[in-house]
């Protein structure tokens, strides 16, 4: 069937009302302001360190000792002007300037300092996800090399991305750490708050629906199943109904502890102590003591015989 022409006579009417919703609804449109960090470039940014953190794995193939240097000094400089750009408009934005694109206080070159200290960490963040590769390697008979790790695991992408993250947010960025960690929720299904802590040989096995909030404190050698919760008991109001922030609301899991499928493990003050076992769907919202295995009781299957009848 073909289009009806004229029935396009309504679109001016449909583009004035909802234009006219930019002034009532103000909150949800960024209008007359310079411009925020680009969702692409953060990206492209996150695919680009994980290129040169991972190198011939991912885009670049023929890489070798002989031609590494230059190639990833290349992704380096183009790393360097693509954050110092994006960091910079975050901090505009984070400080109030947003009418004002070329005010007293250059902030691309506060941006261009800031990256200049990320990507000077990047070394030291290729040892930590060594060692994140290891544990996964160790920690899953399935897996045949650490190299199908780095290809296949959607739980070292998200521990990848959330390290890169965590570091530019202990640097107060903003806003740029919480796009590069939603975006790798959205591709994996694991959901870690760019603020938590976290320690080394990290594991998530299968990963799915796994979620760490802000304020977590995860020790050395800790492995989650899909599923698990370490989330926040309830959040404190203030006088006038406003949600308390900046206090710790999401549990310590010390070295060593494993947390089977489905657990949920909630507040602030929970601490799990090293080397214990908290097993599948256990709720638990209270401190353990260490070397100590939370188990549910067995439940009771009940099985009937459909009649033939």
């Amino acid at each position: 069937m073909a289009t009806d022409f004229s029935l396009k006579d309504q679109l001016p009417d449909i583009t004035e009302r909802l234009v006219q919703t930019y002034e009532e609804l103000g909150t949800i449109n960024h209008l007359d302001h310079c411009p925020l960090p680009n969702y692409e470039e953060v990206i492209e940014t996150v695919q680009e360190l994980t290129e040169i953190i991972y190198p011939g794995y991912r885009r670049r193939e023929g890489l070798h000792h002989g031609n590494v240097q230059y190639y990833v000094g290349e992704v380096i400089d183009r790393l360097h002007d693509r954050l110092t750009r994006q960091i910079g408009r975050a901090l505009r934005h984070e400080a109030g300037a947003t009418s004002e694109c070329d005010g007293d206080v250059d902030y691309e070159a506060l941006g261009q300092a800031k990256t200049l200290q990320f990507l000077g960490e990047l070394p030291r963040m290729r040892e930590l996800l060594a060692t994140d590769v290891q544990a996964a390697y160790d920690g899953d008979p399935a897996c045949k090399s650490p190299d199908e790790v780095i290809f296949c695991y959607p739980g070292l992408e998200a521990i990848t991305v959330y390290r890169l993250a965590n570091l530019l947010y202990q640097l107060e960025i903003p806003f740029i750490p919480r796009m590069m960690s939603e975006w790798a929720h959205m591709r994996t299904g694991i959901d870690i708050h760019p603020g938590a802590t976290i320690g080394k040989y990290f594991f998530i096995d299968h990963g799915t629906g796994v979620v760490v909030g802000e304020t977590c404190d995860i020790g050395d050698h800790v492995k989650l199943y899909q599923g698990v919760t370490l989330g926040a008991l309830s959040f404190p109001t203030d006088g006038k109904g406003n949600l308390v922030r900046d206090q710790k609301r999401h549990p310590t899991i010390q070295n060593g502890v494993v947390v089977y499928a489905n657990a949920t493990i909630l507040g602030g003050e929970t601490i799990v102590g090293h080397d214990s076992v908290i097993g599948s769907s256990v709720w638990l919202t209270y401190s353990v003591e260490p070397h100590t295995t939370v188990l549910l009781e067995k439940p009771k299957l009940k099985m009937r015989a459909e009649s033939n009848a």
